[in-house]
């Protein structure tokens, strides 16, 4: 079991900063905002703002829709180990699963990260007396 010596909004905070970093390195551009949440084994990242102009007005149209998505998941899967390697080197646990969906209607794209051990919990007990 890992030694945290950080709070969990710290490691929120560390995740988040990780992901937008990684965007930024792999996409080119990060999201507008970004937010992380722990809860157990899993990893909650909400990205804000992360559709490109481009993209924006591809969501006209249902053709544009379908392309920004299938791209989107193809560039997602090529990056999945990468993905994988920035929660892991954040919070010393491996990753297990990794889901993710963009809204095209909102610019919002959300990240599951399912993590082998509850993260959630060993944070718990460390803060306990």
């Amino acid at each position: 079991m890992g030694e945290f010596t950080r709070t969990k909004g710290e490691i929120e905070a560390a995740i988040s900063e990780a992901i937008v970093r990684f965007e930024i390195d792999y996409m080119g551009r990060g999201p507008k905002e970004a937010r992380s949440y722990i809860v157990e084994d899993i990893i909650l990242v909400r990205l804000k703002g992360m559709l490109t102009p481009a993209e924006q007005h591809l969501t006209k149209t249902a053709d544009g829709v379908d392309l920004i998505k299938k791209m989107r998941a193809t560039i997602i899967d090529s990056a999945r180990a990468e993905f994988s390697r920035v929660i892991t080197n954040t919070t010393g646990i491996a990753v297990r699963d990794i889901l993710t969906d963009i809204s095209t209607d909102t610019g919002e794209r959300i990240f599951v990260f399912i993590l082998d051990r509850n993260l959630g919990r060993e944070l718990t007990r460390k803060m306990s007396p």
